[in-house]
């Protein structure tokens, strides 16, 4: 690991920082595999329950690829397992991930936040898919999150004109979780992670599987009928987290949570 990606642990929280503030943390080929191994870690680690992803600095979250680099030596022709930046295609981790969006969130650097659960956003954050400007097109995800996330012709409409779209747009799009002032980016995403460890780790990584996997479904019908085969669904029916739950709220008294 370099330093042109942090990643740090506060307790079951696990934060990776893309630190390249001078190049607006855009990303490098060798910074792919990083971020990858950076999640594969978190994904395996049975202590961390959250993982937030932000960018160094107050002026970008991520400006997507290292255009430089890419005229230089070519776009990469492959990425890793889990797809750009190690998150794009990480369809098989159940765990929640919230993107603390400092600033500009454009190419892939918007797609690395539509790839997360939660967007939680500075009030000076910008998004936006400029691929076209260069000739290029937005293959990590953006294309296929946006047309699904939003009414289609607001999504075509961010996809074929390259333009940025404010925060509060966003958010007035549905895109966004929650704007705060810059300063208290930090204090916003903690309030969030502090909800979701409250519940049940066994309840949360369900729910956002079940969730993730009825999408698939043909309709809510069909997502009912088949949530009971998924196997996240058939291990929260026997876990250790629902008996717990259950036990606790009948004797009045705050749960112990093992994540089993």
């Amino acid at each position: 690991m370099t330093d042109a990606v942090l990643v740090s642990h506060a307790g079951p929280v696990t934060t990776v920082t893309l630190n390249r503030p001078e190049a607006m943390n855009a990303i490098t080929r060798p910074m792919h595999d990083e971020l990858e191994a950076a999640f594969d870690a978190f994904a395996h680690d049975p202590a961390g329950l959250i993982c937030i992803v932000t960018g160094a600095g107050e002026k970008a979250f991520c400006a997507g690829s290292d255009i430089k680099a890419a005229a230089e030596h070519g776009l990469p022709m492959d990425y890793p397992p889990h797809g750009y930046a190690g998150l794009i295609e990480r369809f098989d981790c159940p765990k929640p991930f919230i993107a603390a969006v400092n600033g500009l969130a454009l190419g892939g650097g918007f797609e690395i936040a539509l790839a997360c659960d939660l967007i939680i956003a500075a009030d000076h954050a910008q998004f936006g898919l400029p691929e076209p400007l260069i000739g290029a097109v937005a293959l990590g995800g953006g294309l296929h999150r946006l047309a699904r996330q939003l009414p289609l012709k607001q999504a075509m409409g961010l996809i074929l004109s390259s333009r940025r779209m404010p925060v509060a747009e966003a958010a007035a799009l549905g895109l966004i979780n929650e704007v705060v002032p810059a300063a208290g980016l930090n204090e916003a995403v903690q309030r969030w992670c502090d909800d979701i460890l409250r519940a049940s780790p066994m309840a949360i990584r369900t729910s956002k599987a079940v969730t993730l996997a009825g999408l698939n479904e043909a309709g809510i019908s069909g997502a009912m009928r088949g949530q009971g085969d998924y196997p996240e669904f058939r291990d929260w029916r026997e876990s250790t987290d629902l008996k717990e739950g259950l036990k606790a709220f009948a004797e009045k008294r705050p749960p112990r949570w093992t994540g089993q």
